[in-house]
């Protein structure tokens, strides 16, 4: 870089000199991290999560009052028994005789307690046409799937016997495996297959087998350190099998992201015919940097997620700031001292005909897209009418979020009728209300025989019947020992969550404090599924404006000390949001409303996936920083070195424009990838992210970004005088020496820029 080589200051450059120099020693501190990392993760072990961990408020408390006791939930099972016509009724000889035929073929398998009958229950539905025989399975819970089989052998063998009955079994040990039958490699295998789609589109972006690994590899050690890493925090902070997958998704991302950032400025510098070691010191000074601004702004868009209060949230809001830290520092590190090692092999493997006709095109078109110039002439020319039509474009597609309804998917809207037993599952529900998973009150007093406990717990069943809550019957299950009892209420609603959650709230704000909470010393905390779900979304949407501002405010932080314009950094707040919108209308417009819903194999949801919507906007406002940071440090770079800020904004969309639509590419396969899958909350979270990063990728970068910036001007670039004083980021882009003449504003002062 002649002269300006003594001026290359700023940590990426700082970085990229130091590994290229000291190669051997770079890549070996790497290899040395990611195996340490490992080593130590797996000998930590992960710490999974505990339910009594997962929220805040009453879930919580029933949770820790059942751990604290040492009692341990069995899985419960239900059969239903169902009269496929009008004839059998429960009260008859044929139905009876299959209850019984029920209770002993279950029973007889040695892997279930506690069965009760129906007539015993009272667990008949109003028509008298279907009955429910409960049991539970012996063991742990979390892993009675693998032990139910020969109980759901044991009622198909009595269906076969009763074929004017409906006899089916349905229960956390049934569902669990045949999820695990159906899905259980469903997520492994998108995981998978994201690697080799990945290193295919590099392939034909770089036209060379070896210029093509090494982002999937830079990738892929940084996602192992993490995981690694998961482990030790693990026990800080616990995780989840959904943080790992996370982590995956976003890794990999990030890492083929900034690899191939900084892959492609190294080959355009050496296509320009600067040697191996000046082109290294370049892309450290300018990608590696936008690298760092890039990878520190996802760093601070992720750590939103802490900001929830929800465990889980919480666990992959950190695993994903881990692992975007640790690509970022690979990617400044140990990828300059790869690239400084392999000098020219870098270019080896390469594809027959595709690199020959990527040459061509480079050597016709000086490194810049030809589809992109074509556009950039347009926008150029009229910018405030490229502005009007694309912002009005996306508000259009963003419209559908206004009327965004969010809800926890119920059984049949995540899998929709594909599987038996969700159709099992609707039919108890059709002829049970209240549903087939009540609410549980977990009770824990001083003495839970006391006199005027058992009164109390007798006055809560009452008034949960005539208060309307619940058509019972209302079952309480003591544990003596313990001085814990559990009460079991049915909620009138069933499987309709709002219904369900009324019911929810009769008990919480009327019955309890009238009977129970008149007890000193009692707590009576409500839990169970529909609890969950009305706990979950109270403290999802106490998050939303904490999480909001703090990645706004401090996303506008970082983009302002890190281009020294106020400019800059308003518009890429504004622009990042309009992106955030209009992939929520798309959401809504698929899932909700249902438009184009079957070509994504979504028809019937009618709701968006309540945790979808705040994890979208940390993710997608993280990510979308990537494409903005890279695009505005080389129009800024342009400018610096002289040019117009029109010519600046050509030169820096056009010649960015292949990296980012690579990049973009990757991003967006990536993402679909999950949105094939079966379950409908992996469908909306592939496809959200995927629409968002294309549209980002085009209309936002490649017209949105420049027109703006063109209607702007000079006022890009302004600051006030009064934040003159904030820190000085920016030097860490002098590549090279600015031969031209310094730029002026229009009052003839040096630009500050």
């Amino acid at each position: 870089m002649g002269n300006g080589d003594s001026r290359v200051r700023g940590m990426a450059a700082r970085a990229g000199g130091w590994s290229a120099r000291h190669r051997w020693a770079a890549v070996g501190i790497w290899v040395l991290f990611v195996v340490l990392a490992m080593g130590l993760g797996s000998a930590a072990g992960r710490v999974d999560l505990k339910d009594s961990d997962q929220l805040k408020g009453e879930t919580h408390t029933a949770a820790k009052i059942i751990d604290d006791a040492g009692i341990k939930e069995p899985a419960g099972e239900t059969v239903l028994i169902q009269a496929k016509g009008d004839g059998l009724k429960a009260t008859d000889a044929d139905f009876k005789a299959a209850v019984g035929a029920v209770v002993k073929a279950v029973d007889a398998t040695g892997k279930v307690t506690d069965v009760k009958s129906p007539y015993v229950t009272r667990t008949i539905s109003k028509d008298g046409r279907s009955a429910l025989v409960q049991f539970d399975m012996r063991g742990d819970a979390e892993s009675a799937g693998d032990r139910v089989a020969p109980v759901l052998k044991a009622v198909d063998g009595v269906q076969k016997d009763h074929e004017t009955l409906r006899i089916e079994e349905i229960g956390s040990a049934s569902m669990q495996k045949t999820f695990d039958d159906a899905f259980g490699d469903d997520f492994q295998k998108a995981e998978l297959s994201a690697v080799p789609v990945a290193l295919g589109i590099l392939l034909i972006a770089f036209g060379a087998l070896v210029a093509a690994l090494l982002p999937v590899a830079l990738a892929i050690t940084a996602i192992m350190a993490t995981m690694g890493l998961m482990g030790i925090v693990s026990h800080i902070q616990p995780m989840t099998d959904t943080a790992n997958s996370v982590m995956l998704l976003v890794g990999l991302a990030v890492g083929v992201d900034y690899c191939l950032f900084y892959l492609r400025r190294e080959r355009e510098e050496r296509a320009a015919g600067r040697d191996g070691q000046t082109a290294l010191r370049i892309a450290a000074a300018t990608s590696g940097r936008a690298i760092i601004v890039s990878g520190i702004t996802v760093c601070v868009a992720m750590a939103g997620m802490l900001f929830t209060g929800l465990a889980t949230f919480e666990g992959m809001g950190l695993a994903s700031l881990m692992v975007v830290a640790v690509a970022m520092v690979g990617s400044v590190t140990v990828l300059p001292a790869l690239l400084s090692l392999l000098g020219e092999r870098v270019e080896k493997g390469k594809v027959p005909f595709l690199a020959k006709a990527m040459e061509r095109r480079a050597a016709r078109t000086n490194g810049e897209s030809r589809f992109w110039t074509a556009v950039l002439r347009g926008v150029l020319k009229r910018p405030l009418v490229s502005v009007l039509v694309a912002a009005g474009a996306l508000l259009a597609i963003a419209a559908p979020a206004v009327g965004m309804k969010t809800q926890n998917l119920t059984l049949d809207q995540e899998f929709g009728n594909s599987l038996p037993i969700v159709q099992t599952y609707n039919r108890v529900n059709d002829a049970f209300p209240g549903g087939s998973e009540p609410a549980e009150v977990v009770v824990k007093a001083k003495d839970i025989n006391a006199p005027e406990v058992k009164s109390a717990l007798a006055d809560f069943k009452a008034r949960a019947i005539s208060s309307g809550a619940t058509r019972g019957p209302v079952e309480i299950k003591l544990h003596d020992a313990q001085n814990v009892a559990y009460v079991y209420v049915p909620l009138v609603g069933g499987s309709d969550l709002d219904k369900a959650g009324a019911s929810l709230d009769k008990l919480r704000d009327e019955v309890r404090p009238a009977t129970l909470g008149t007890v000193d010393g009692v707590q009576a905390p409500i839990t169970g599924q529909v609890a969950g779900s009305h706990d979950f979304n109270d403290q999802l949407a106490g998050a939303v404006i904490p999480v909001f501002a703090f990645v706004v405010v401090f996303a506008f932080a970082l983009m302002l000390l890190s281009f020294r314009s106020l400019t800059v950094a308003i518009t890429s707040i504004l622009l990042n949001l309009l992106s955030v919108g209009a992939a929520y209308g798309i959401l809504v417009a698929v899932f909700q409303h249902g438009w184009g819903a079957s070509l994504v194999g979504a028809e019937g949801v009618g709701a968006i996936i309540t945790w979808l919507p705040l994890f979208l906007f940390v993710i997608l406002f993280g990510l979308s920083m990537d494409y903005h940071v890279f695009v505005v440090s080389r129009i800024r770079e342009a400018r610096m070195r002289g040019r117009t800020t029109r010519d600046a904004i050509q030169h820096g969309v056009v010649t960015t424009a292949g990296v980012v639509t690579s990049a973009a590419i990757i991003m967006v396969a990536v993402f679909a990838i999950f949105g094939t899958l079966s379950m409908q909350s992996m469908k909306q979270m592939g496809v959200g992210l995927a629409a968002a990063v294309l549209i980002d990728a085009t209309i936002i970068r490649g017209v949105l970004l420049p027109a703006v910036m063109a209607l702007l001007g000079e006022r890009n670039w302004y600051l006030p005088k009064w934040l003159h004083r904030l820190p000085d980021l920016t030097h860490d882009e002098a590549a090279e020496a600015v031969v031209a003449p310094a730029a002026r504003d229009d009052e003839g002062e040096p630009l500050r820029v």
